[in-house]
């Protein structure tokens, strides 16, 4: 409790506001580039202790709600295969394909299995030597090193029967690519949990390049309210760099040793961005060496062609164009008990998160 009531200090907090209130000069505008802190800043209210002359975004960091609907499609199709299990995180299932969704498929009898660890998808595959186990790999930098071990794990075993079909996708390319798009952004309050993996030099091209600040934060809302502080103090001072105010979980270094293993197991492929498109070396996919448990490789199957939902404007909430608030269908038609777009699945996800702290009326 000691840990909670530290960065969760009411005063504190305030305090942090009220020095952000009375530095800020010129309109600024922010963006999140984290599912996590989307939440937090709606769970605890930040934005309502803030000046209007801050204007915070929320970006792609919702790794459900970045992927592909043709991802979908494909692991769809695959759960149509016989003897095939799709072993996957629970947000992927209810996230709509084109036409269909894993949840659907597995109502109508697909053999598909909600895991909590890529290692447990492995583990259904060491048990069902007769099937086939698909594990849909998702996520950025946080999460790809767990799989990188999982398929390390799978050569060691000699296991013919477990595939990953890899949408890993790594942060900077789309930071990158929402400045060069035009969307205005004086600052990014950068990804705890993929920072303490990769450390904070990758964020260094963009903050020099583009006179853009980079804090990387913590959850808490003294860790949101400092890092918007620190943002501030750039912008007013017309400097772009890279700081870290989650020091107590970030090295700038990172984690050497996951960055090794990610970087046996994967390389760098251009892969689709909701929302942004098709970005360069912005996805991962398994090397030469693990290339055996790439399920793209093995399995030749037909899917159909992409189909964006009508009436969804995800792709513009994860650019930080609109607020969930904004989308005709949001709260109406699109519900998390039936969604629409993938924002509204997972829990990361900005219209989730809109729709659980929203203001009711009445």
């Amino acid at each position: 409790m000691k840990y909670i009531d530290e960065y969760r200090d009411k005063d504190a907090t305030q305090l942090i506001a009220n020095e952000i209130n009375s530095a800020v000069k010129d309109d600024v505008a922010l963006m999140e580039v984290c599912g996590g802190h989307t939440m937090s800043m709606q769970r605890f209210g930040l934005r309502s202790m803030l000046s209007d002359k801050v204007k915070l975004l929320s970006g792609p960091g919702c790794p459900v709600c970045v992927t592909s609907i043709g991802f979908i499609d494909k692991l769809v199709a695959y759960s149509r295969l016989d003897n095939v299990v799709i072993a996957t995180f629970g947000d992927l299932i209810r996230v709509p394909g084109s036409t269909s969704s894993l949840e659907r498929e597995r109502s109508n009898g697909a053999d598909i299995r909600v895991v909590y660890s890529s290692l447990e998808a492995l583990g259904i595959a060491v048990a069902n030597k007769d099937k086939y186990v698909i594990f849909p790999g998702i996520g950025f930098e946080t999460t790809a090193p767990t799989s990188a071990i999982t398929v390390i794990e799978a050569k060691s075993k000699g296991l013919k029967n477990f595939f990953m079909l890899s949408s890993h996708k790594v942060m900077p390319p789309a930071m990158e690519a929402i400045i060069v798009e035009g969307v205005k952004i004086n600052g990014y309050i950068c990804p705890g949990h993929v920072s303490a993996i990769t450390g904070s030099e990758m964020y260094e091209p963009i903050a020099q390049k583009h006179t853009i600040g980079c804090v990387i934060s913590g959850f808490e809302p003294v860790d949101l309210l400092q890092s918007i502080y620190m943002l501030i103090k750039q912008s007013n001072s017309n400097i772009g760099k890279v700081e870290i105010q989650y020091k107590r979980a970030v090295k700038p270094e990172g984690n050497i040793k996951a960055k090794e293993i990610m970087n046996r197991v994967f390389v760098p492929r251009d892969d689709y961005w909701r929302g942004l498109g098709v970005l360069p070396c912005s996805g991962l996919t398994l090397s030469k060496e693990f290339e055996e448990f790439d399920a793209g490789k093995h399995f030749n199957i037909d899917v159909e062609v992409a189909k964006e939902p009508k009436g969804c404007i995800c792709g513009q909430i994860l650019k930080g164009l609109k607020t969930p608030n904004e989308c005709k269908l949001f709260a109406s038609v699109c519900e998390p008990s039936s969604p629409v777009g993938a924002c509204m699945v997972s829990s990361e996800g900005s219209c989730a998160t809109y729709y659980k702290y929203r203001v009711r009326k009445g």
